[in-house]
C-alpha cells in the first residue's frame, strides 16, 4: 500500500484551478514516539484554505510549494504509539489532503460516534459549528426579539449560526445563493426568511425582510453584500466579521458605506476561532447535545476520492456545494 496525498504545486493568481495541485503517492509514514498513524476517511474543505496557499499576510502561515495541502481529516488509528489511543479508535486531526498520516498525540482529538456520523465532526461538531457558536454566541451576544443576519446561510456555518439564534429567541435572516438553498435555509433550517443574493431585486426584498432593521450580523461574504447589509444595520448593532469569501480571488472590495459603523456606533469584531482552542471542548460539547436531541440540523455536498478534492474545493469558492463540503476517502 501506498500513501496518496495532494501538494500545492503553485499560488493561483485570482481563481484557484486544478494546475496548482499535483496528485501524488508516497510511502505511508511510521509513527514515532507518542505518534499515531491514522488511515484517513473523511477530509473537510474550507473557505480559509483559499488564504492558505496565498503568500499574503494572514493568520497562519502559507502552505509552502511542495507540501501537502493543509486540512482537517477525520480517521481510524491503525497503529498506536501513545497510550491514550488505541488501534480502531475514531479520531480528528488536521492530517491534511492524504490518505495517511502520523500524527503526535498531542494533536489528535478522539471523537464519538455512537449518535453521531464521524464526518459531523468536521462541520457542525468541527470548526465551522464552533466558529458559529463563537461568533454569534460571544461577540454579537444576540438577546430575545433581535433581528439576527447571516449570509452564506446554508453553509456549514452560517447554517448553524441562524439555528443558533433561532434558539435565542431571535427572528433570523439568511441570505444564500439560489433558491433551493433559500427554499433549505427558511422551510429546513426553520430561518424567519432567506434572501436570493442573484435575485435582480435582491435590495427591494432584503428591505422588505429588515423591517426593523439588523441587531446582529454574522458576516462571512464581504464585497457588496457587506456593503448593502451595512445600510441596514440599526443602533447599537453588533457585527461578526467571519469571512470574506467573496473577495478571494480578487482585489479587496472598496465599502463606501462604512460611515454606517460610525453613525450607528456598530461594535464590528474580526475573529479568528483558532485563537481560543480552549473553549473548543466546551462549545463542542454544547453542539453535541443539540445535535443528539435534534435541535440542530446540518446538510453535507459528499464528493468522492481524493483525486477530486482540488475541484471541489474550487466548487467550494465559487459557492457550488451545499452544506458542508466533505470528501469521502474510503
Amino acid at each position: 500500500m501506498l500513501n496518496h496525498q495532494v501538494v500545492l504545486v503553485s499560488r493561483p493568481e485570482g481563481w484557484v484551478t486544478p494546475a496548482n495541485f499535483r496528485f501524488q503517492e508516497a510511502a505511508i509514514p511510521s509513527p514515532g514516539p507518542g505518534q499515531v498513524l491514522i488511515q484517513n476517511q473523511w477530509l473537510s474543505l474550507d473557505p480559509y484554505m483559499r488564504g492558505r496557499i496565498s503568500e499574503a499576510k494572514s493568520y497562519a502561515r502559507s502552505v509552502n510549494i511542495g507540501d501537502v495541502m493543509v486540512g482537517g481529516a477525520v480517521g481510524e488509528v491503525i497503529a498506536s504509539n501513545a497510550p491514550k489511543f488505541s488501534v480502531g479508535d475514531t479520531v480528528l486531526a488536521a492530517s491534511g489532503w492524504q490518505l495517511f498520516a502520523a500524527m503526535d498525540a498531542s494533536a489528535v482529538t478522539p471523537i464519538r460516534t455512537d449518535k453521531v456520523s464521524p464526518s459531523a465532526y468536521l462541520g457542525v461538531l468541527g470548526m465551522p459549528g464552533i466558529t458559529a457558536w463563537t461568533g454569534l454566541i460571544d461577540i454579537c451576544q444576540p438577546r430575545e426579539g433581535e433581528t439576527v443576519v447571516v449570509d452564506a446561510a446554508s453553509g456549514a456555518v452560517g447554517s448553524v449560526v441562524g439555528q443558533l439564534a433561532k434558539l435565542q429567541g431571535c427572528r433570523v435572516v439568511g441570505i444564500a445563493g439560489g433558491t433551493e438553498k433559500c427554499r433549505y435555509v427558511a422551510q429546513e433550517l426553520g430561518f424567519d426568511a432567506c434572501i436570493d443574493h442573484r435575485s435582480a431585486h435582491f435590495a427591494s426584498e432584503l428591505a422588505a425582510a429588515l423591517p426593523s432593521g439588523i441587531d446582529c450580523l454574522f458576516e462571512n461574504v464581504g464585497g457588496e453584500i457587506f456593503e448593502r447589509l451595512l445600510s441596514h444595520m440599526n443602533v447599537s448593532s453588533r457585527i461578526a466579521l467571519c469571512g470574506m469569501v467573496s473577495e478571494f480571488n480578487r482585489e479587496p472590495y472598496a465599502n463606501r458605506t462604512l460611515r454606517s459603523i460610525l453613525i450607528n456606533r456598530i461594535r464590528i469584531q474580526g475573529f479568528i476561532v483558532s485563537d481560543k482552542l480552549e473553549t473548543w471542548p466546551s462549545i463542542r460539547d454544547n453542539l453535541y447535545d443539540l445535535v443528539v436531541q435534534e435541535k440542530l440540523k446540518f446538510r453535507e455536498s459528499v464528493t468522492v476520492g481524493l483525486e477530486n478534492a482540488p475541484a471541489a474545493f474550487i466548487g467550494l469558492l465559487k459557492g457550488e456545494n451545499f452544506g458542508k463540503q466533505l470528501i469521502k476517502l474510503r
